[in-house]
């Protein structure tokens, strides 16, 4: 229940790092419920288990708190997984450093085969492919003012043209082939 509150304390704000503490005490307290079942089931099965009323009611109990652990354990991946896929549409292919730190190993490589899925999928959509991140909102126009959040060095336009992106300049660039340095918070939308 501790990593179920930790996620919801967080909702709204940055995910938390991973709780590997706090899981693997739950695993290992799972363990040791699911062989005290065993025995006890090995124990009824030797015994009458008219005489070994006991045991029954135990053995029920403690798969009861297992099925409870193993529902908030599967909630709690199920949640952080659903953020970093979130984190795909919303700042683009590469994650910020500050949100790589909070997750664990596993979470990376799936947030890596989750990109690689989309990116294939998008491939094959139509002659040559079809970008869905770009436009999660219908765009209001094609050029957009943009500011530079940071120093980023020359930006290279689909047509060849290179723009230098300094800190605080501001530009006058096409939409489609900004969005993802505002994504990736290099750039900011000035309106």
């Amino acid at each position: 229940m501790d990593l179920l509150r930790e996620l919801k304390r967080t909702q709204d704000s940055k995910l938390p790092p991973y709780n590997d503490g706090v899981v693997r005490q739950v695993l290992d307290e799972m363990g040791t419920l699911f062989e005290q079942n065993q025995k006890d089931y090995q124990d009824t099965q030797e015994l009458s288990q008219e005489g070994m009323p006991g045991f029954s009611a135990g053995i029920h109990l403690r798969h009861a708190c297992l099925e409870r652990n193993k529902r908030c354990l599967l909630a709690y991946v199920t949640n952080r997984l659903s953020r970093i896929r979130d984190y795909r549409w919303t700042v683009g292919s590469v994650l910020p450093p500050e949100k790589k730190l909070n997750l664990c190993e596993q979470e990376l490589q799936w947030f890596n085969n989750y990109n690689r899925c989309l990116a294939n999928y998008m491939r094959s959509i139509g002659d040559t492919g079809q970008d869905l991140t770009l436009h999660t909102e219908p765009p209001k126009d094609l050029y957009i003012f943009v500011r530079a959040l940071q120093d980023y060095g020359e930006f290279e336009m689909e047509d060849g043209l290179t723009v230098s992106l300094k800190k605080n300049s501001r530009h006058y660039l096409l939409r489609s082939q900004c969005e993802h340095l505002i994504k990736q918070g290099i750039l900011e939308h000035v309106q």
